[in-house]
């Protein structure tokens, strides 16, 4: 991309990744249904498990603030866990790997 390269985009993060990856941790290991667990797998359920979710992107310390308000939204945190389950179904029912 020309003309970013005078700027720091190293604090640039999506704060909903920790929590959908924490998420996903969790059901897996609650999944008592034949889950794939190979690297292929496990990202495109987090992957789409994100596609379907609101970013909290943070650059600073208040957005830093922001996230952590929306970390203990119960809504928010509903639409996650439906989110990665629904990425596991979808999944484990049309596989990515070869």
């Amino acid at each position: 991309m020309a003309g970013l390269e005078n700027y720091d985009f190293q604090n640039l993060s999506n704060a909903a990744e920790k929590i959908v990856l924490g998420e996903l941790a969790r059901q897996l290991d609650q999944c008592k249904q034949d889950v794939c667990r190979c690297n292929d797998c496990v990202v495109d359920m987090a992957a789409m498990a994100l596609n379907m979710v609101k970013p909290l992107y943070r650059c600073s310390l208040l957005g830093e603030l922001y996230t952590a308000e929306a970390k203990n939204d119960t809504a928010y945190l509903k639409s996650i866990e439906e989110a990665v389950g629904l990425a596991i179904d979808r999944v484990c029912s049309n596989p990515g790997h070869a």
